[in-house]
């Protein structure tokens, strides 16, 4: 049985005391490579070899808004995320956050001062870093609390003349437009949003890392790649960390078909959509969509009995799990019904695209949550691919 911790070492407590000092040579050294060696993490080889679970929770329902402000589960809710994976961050505090947003805002402002393209369009003015804890997102005791950064900038207002001609035969109007400076008392909007979490991170390897390390591997952005681009670099260069592309695999996408689609009597999926690609010339893009009632039976059709389930393990009340042998199940009963009607066979091609009422899912690693009852469930699948694709 694992041991129980009395405290998490990666949650970093608000009330902790964070003593400075500065990093030596030897702990800035392996990690911008990205060349996967576990020097300073003190990882064990077992934890090399880990794959992607075949076994997991039934999806259940959170009701995430009595823990999550409504202010910020409005930020994270119905806005498409493009995915990376990050390393463990190097004396990150989240005691700090506030000295963090002050010095990722000079970090912009320096690189705007040298000459590098930051400007988005409607705003104009100084950008403005905010950093804030989104209290209730985790799922363990080992989970580091979910960090969201905000870039602020006023809005650029317009100031439009109205010039009126007229005479007895016709009556006509012009309107002219010119750009004002932002109003000082005008307030600032999000231009672009960051989301750094860690939902129901494997145990093993978060107990594993130097107590100098926080995890949270699955890094979410919302808005100009430039932006993007500058707060990576400002986050390695302040934590020693190296970020990375994080796709959504064909594996991954049929585990939230199967997943998405058991939450389908507590919340209506009103379709499943799936897009598909198969290898010929030209490429073919297939785009089918299933009646969510259908796709319930199917995938209560396919479901493993409790009897089925397996013996002498102690499962938790009232819930049980999905293994991969269903979901492998329930995706060839979707392209069998698919080849009945069309003559395809879609074993052949790759899942590039997964949506419900739910949420919406993509190999690129774009990711959109519409349900916030679930949005535990699609993290926790996340974080996994995130720490599964770390170079370790």
């Amino acid at each position: 049985m694992t041991e129980q911790h009395q405290y998490s070492v990666v949650r970093t407590p608000l009330n902790s005391v964070v003593v400075q000092r500065r990093k030596s040579k030897s702990y800035r050294q392996s990690y911008r490579s990205c060349l996967g060696a576990a020097s300073r993490l003190g990882l064990t080889p077992a934890l090399t070899g880990r794959r992607l679970t075949t076994s997991r929770r039934a999806p259940r329902s959170h009701n995430i808004t009595e823990k999550v402000s409504p202010e910020q589960l409005a930020l994270l809710m119905k806005t498409e995320w493009q995915l990376s994976y990050v390393t463990p961050l190097y004396q990150f505090r989240h005691t700090q956050l506030k000295s963090y947003s002050r010095q990722l805002s000079a970090f912009i402002a320096a690189e705007k001062q040298q000459g590098v393209a930051v400007e988005v369009e409607g705003t104009q003015g100084s950008f403005r870093v905010s950093f804030s804890v989104v209290q209730g997102m985790v799922e363990t005791e080992d989970d580091a609390e979910t960090i969201l950064i905000q870039v602020k900038c006023r809005r650029l207002h317009w100031e439009t003349c109205v010039l009126r001609v007229s005479t007895t035969v016709f009556a006509s109007s012009q309107i002219h437009s010119k750009p004002l400076f932002a109003k000082n008392g005008e307030p600032q909007r999000s231009v672009w949003r960051g989301l750094l979490t860690c939902i129901n991170g494997n145990p093993e390897y978060l107990r594993s890392l130097q107590k100098d390390f926080i995890c949270l591997p699955l890094f979410g952005s919302s808005g100009p790649e430039s932006l993007t681009t500058l707060v990576k670099s400002w986050f390695q260069k302040t934590f020693d960390c190296c970020f990375g592309p994080l796709e959504i695999s064909h594996t991954s996408l049929q585990w939230l078909v199967a997943l998405w689609t058991n939450c389908h009597l507590d919340s209506n999926l009103q379709q499943l959509k799936m897009v598909w690609t198969l290898p010929v010339a030209p490429p073919l893009q297939v785009i089918y969509t299933v009646n969510p009632q259908d796709a319930w039976d199917l995938w209560n059709s396919v479901r493993k009995s409790p009897h089925e389930e397996k013996s002498g393990e102690e499962e938790e009340k009232d819930e049980r799990s999905v293994d991969i042998e269903e979901v492998t199940r329930f995706v060839k009963g979707l392209k069998s019904h698919f080849y009945r009607h069309f003559r395809l066979d879609l074993s052949a091609g790759s899942l590039r695209e997964v949506s419900t009422a739910l949420g919406t899912a993509k190999h690129s690693g774009r990711i959109k949550i519409s349900n916030s009852k679930y949005m535990i469930t699609t993290l926790m699948l996340l974080t996994e691919c995130a720490l599964l694709k770390m170079p370790i």
